[in-house]
């Protein structure tokens, strides 16, 4: 289902509407760990809402969540836990995480 060119356009398209410019997804087990390339002001819970209501988003996540123990109808907010990377090879800035929000150190 993830595979290149197996993901449905529509989605993909749902995502680049709502500012998500890049997405990666790992699977481990039914562990799913994913990283989001996203717009500089962009609003993870108000562009998950967004999505949700997008066309043929519910009938995506029904046939995914399979792969995450998870019951469909879920939100984002209930399937997703926003993380806070500790560290990144070579970083030459910093970053916190607030309220699931990456924010950027000015040093």
């Amino acid at each position: 289902m993830h595979a290149m060119g197996n993901g449905w356009p529509e989605i993909t398209e749902g995502m680049k509407e709502v500012g998500i410019i890049d997405m990666e997804i790992y699977l481990s087990g039914t562990t799913v760990f994913m990283i989001m390339d996203t717009e500089e002001n962009f609003e993870h819970d108000v562009a998950m809402r967004k999505l949700a209501s997008s066309p043929r988003q519910s009938e995506w996540e029904a046939a995914v969540s399979k792969y995450q123990e998870s019951d469909a109808s879920l939100s984002a907010k209930e399937k997703w836990k926003l993380i806070e990377r500790i560290y990144k090879m070579d970083q030459k800035e910093e970053f916190k995480v607030e309220e699931g929000y990456v924010e950027k150190i000015i040093l």
